[in-house]
Parts: C-alpha cells; structure tokens; sequence
C-alpha cells in the first residue's frame, strides 16, 4: 500500500514537471520558471544525498544541472521520461565534480611529516644514470642507440635514424627490444 502511494507520488511529481517543461518549451514564461524551481528542490534532493561528504559543492552543482537542463532541454524527447532525463544530466555533473576534485587533490599533494621533501639529492640521480650507463653498455649497438637517441635525448625516430644510418623501422625495432632487454636484465638483477 505505502509503495503503491509512494509511486503513485513520483508519478504525479513527474507528469506535473514534465507539464511544465512542455508548456514552458512552447512559450509560456510562467510555466517554465515554476518549472525550474520545483526541479531545483527535486535536484538539490538528488544530489544531497549523493555528496554527504561534501554539502557546500551541492548548490554550485544545482545550479550547473539547472544551466545544463535550460541549454539542452531541446533535446528532451516528452515520449521519454523526464526524470531520467534530467537524472542523466545530474549524473554527468556529479561525475565531472568528482574528477575537477580528483585532478585537483593529485595536484595539491599536501607536506606530512612523514614526507620528506628533501629526501632525494643530486647524488642519487647521477647514481641512477650511471646504473643506467652500465646497463646500457651491455646492449648491442642497434637497441642501445636507438634508445639513447629517442628515449634519453628526446629525438624522433628520423632524426634517430638520420644521426644513426639505421632505416626507421629498425629504430623503432631497435627500442622495442632493447627495452625488453633492459627490462630482463632489471629483473634479473633484482
């Protein structure tokens, strides 16, 4: 019974927003302001629910699906329902907060004590580059060459064959295989 009632409400709620929307696209100014506001409650319901952990992002998100519903309400087809239409536009919303958080929380890395920031010195990148050198050196001279020119100093594969006399594709062939190389004998020296 209470479900029969609960649905019978999202149904009303729907055909009277979707009225609203219909009347409001063919011109009726009043009808698609009343419209907008009363989907303004039913996203801020939406979105609530969906970020707990972060309540001051929900009116900004608000506003964005309300932008998003206004400029793309003409691809609205009434034969479809409207509330997975403007779910569907929320979600998308939701989805690009959340990634703008994620780009931005990888960017700003925050200093904890356990992090030391100048852990690392000039020492071990010279360290490193000579244990580089060595294994380079075992490398036959068409995968070492190859890999030095392209991988190390940055030139493109032409370049790499024109400074080499080697044909592209045994450039290309060259660092194919000598990264294999180098990857066996890392892992046989670890």
């Amino acid at each position: 019974m209470q479900r029969t009632t609960r649905e019978e409400g999202f149904r009303t709620k729907e055909a009277r927003l979707k009225s609203l929307l219909m009347r409001g696209m063919a011109g009726e100014n009043a009808a698609y302001q009343q419209f907008l506001s009363e989907l303004c409650a039913h996203l801020r319901a939406f979105l609530r629910l969906r970020l707990i952990q972060l309540p001051d992002e929900v009116e900004d998100l608000v506003q964005e699906a309300l932008l998003a519903v206004h400029n793309q309400r003409h691809t609205y087809d009434p034969d479809q329902p409207l509330s997975a239409w403007v779910q569907a536009i929320a979600r998308y919303k939701l989805v690009d907060l959340l990634r703008r958080r994620a780009v931005n929380e990888n960017l700003n890395d925050p200093l904890d004590d356990e992090i030391d920031l100048f852990a690392h010195s000039d020492t071990e990148a010279a360290e490193a580059r000579r244990d580089l050198d060595k294994l380079l050196a075992e490398l036959p001279d068409q995968q070492r060459l190859p890999i030095v020119h392209t991988k190390l100093e940055g030139l493109s594969v032409k370049e790499a064959a024109d400074l080499t006399g080697m044909s592209e594709s045994a450039i290309k062939v060259g660092v194919h295989r000598g990264l294999k190389a180098l990857a066996d004998k890392i892992r046989g020296i670890l």
